[in-house]
Order: structure tokens, then sequence, then C-alpha cells
């Protein structure tokens, strides 16, 4: 890092950003709690949980997953296994480590909050956009994200929904 100033483009750019980092959670929070009585970060674990294998993962994995302390993550996991909706035990391979895993009404809570989750994302974000700035975005996100994440370290939880790459003809 150089400590050089930004330039009034890139002042401008960093604003919007900065914007939209402290005004999206709060958008994305308030339809979830309205509709399903959970919080954004609530459904990023339930959803994360509702895809990996026998909706099953080790407490620390899912930490590194959703980018949250291991205390956080208890924390909240402990407030979804008060709602029914994950259930802890120990793993195991390994009884040092703990497992969680999506009960049935949590895989149903998924199911139903994720259409108005993906509609409040819709209005908010990707229709605000072409779709070559979708594209943009992915490529912008990504290289911010390589930055972030040095060592493809949280790579896979933000290339998961990535297409194959097509083989070339």
């Amino acid at each position: 890092m150089d400590g050089k100033s930004l330039s009034q483009q890139e002042l401008a750019a960093w604003v919007r950003l900065a914007t939209v980092l402290e005004l999206l959670p709060g958008v994305l929070d308030s339809q979830l709690r309205s509709d399903a009585g959970l919080t954004h970060f609530q459904y990023i674990v339930l959803s994360t949980l509702s895809e990996a294998p026998q909706h099953t993962m080790r407490m620390t994995a899912l930490a590194a997953q959703t980018h949250a302390t291991l205390p956080r993550l208890s924390h909240v996991a402990q407030r979804l296994q008060d709602l029914n909706l994950v259930e802890r035990f120990p793993c195991p391979e390994d009884a040092r480590a703990t497992n969680i895993r999506l009960t049935a009404a949590g895989l149903q809570k998924v199911h139903d909050s994720a259409p108005g989750h993906a509609a409040t994302v819709r209005h908010h974000v990707i229709d605000a956009l072409t779709a070559e700035q979708v594209h943009q975005l992915t490529d912008i996100a990504t290289a911010v994200l390589r930055r972030l994440g040095p060592h493809g370290a949280t790579a896979a939880s933000y290339t998961r929904y990535d297409l194959p790459a097509t083989p070339p003809r």
C-alpha cells in the first residue's frame, strides 16, 4: 500500500460502494426479519447448511464459509437451535469438534424464506443493473475479494455459484 490519495473518480466510486455496504445489509435484514423472523446472517447460516452434504458441517468449517468468528457463530447457532432449526452434536471423526445439522424445520424455513430474499436481492441489486453490469459486478467483486481473502481462503464461499467454464470449440 502506497498511501497515495484517491483521485476524484476513485473517491466517487469508493463513496458509492461504502454507501451500498452500509445500506444493503439493513435492507436484507429488514426483509428477512419481517417475512421469516430471521436475521440475514441466520439465513446465510441456514442456507449454507442446506447446501452441505446431509445438511451438516463442522462448526469451524461453517464459520469459515460464512466469514464469522466461532463465538459469533456459536451464539447464532444457539438461537437457531432454540428455534429447532439446527442441531449440534459431537463430530464422529473428531470428538473435539462440533457438527451442526439443519433440521427438517430448518430446511423448510430456508425453502420458505428463499423466494422473498431472492425478490429483495433482485429488486435492490440485480434489476438495477444491465446484464453486462451484472457480469462486471461479478468481476469487480471477485477482484476485491481476492485482496480481502488472499490465497483463495474464501474463494469457495463466493465461487460456488459460478457457471462451469465452457470448453473451447
